[in-house]
């Protein structure tokens, strides 16, 4: 899939803007979404140190120098990575950039050393799970404890 103007991606602090700005957005959404009271993530662990080297990374894709969408890796064991706060700018959806970050954020884990990766996702995000199940993620049971999560699913890298 080819992108006009083209995706850069790039490696990021999910403390630091932008990519703590499109936390907080993904966050406001999520809480929406799912009539949360707390309106925090807090209980979902993935903080930006998980989300951080050596072990983990974050990720920015940037069209034109702006952020269209981001996510996380963190390690779950040595050979297991999770794949964890993915967003797409709303204005961006629907044009295979999910997609792309997804893939991305594999490459990444096959780069950290990961042979597996794992997530989940909600009951009111069917779209997330198509990708996951298109890109070939296969349902195992719940694996976090997610109070949010419908669907966990598991990948073995090659």
């Amino acid at each position: 899939m080819r992108f006009e103007p083209p995706i850069e991606v790039r490696e990021a602090d999910a403390a630091a803007p932008p990519a703590s700005e499109l936390l907080a957005a993904m966050a406001a959404e999520l809480d929406a979404l799912y009539a949360r009271v707390d309106g925090k993530l807090d209980s979902l662990p993935a903080t930006p140190e998980q989300m951080s080297g050596p072990d983990g990374s974050f990720l920015l894709l940037c069209r034109a120098g702006s952020p269209v969408a981001c996510g996380g890796v963190k390690r779950l064991a040595a050979d297991l990575a999770e794949i964890k706060r993915m967003y797409v700018v709303p204005q961006h959806r629907n044009e295979g950039i999910g997609r792309l970050l997804l893939t991305e954020l594999e490459r990444r884990c096959r780069e950290l050393g990961y042979e597996r990766v794992r997530l989940d996702t909600g009951p009111e995000q069917p779209s997330a799970k198509r990708i996951y199940e298109a890109a070939g993620y296969e349902a195992i049971p719940d694996y976090n404890g997610n109070p949010y999560a419908a669907h966990w699913f598991e990948k073995r890298l090659h």
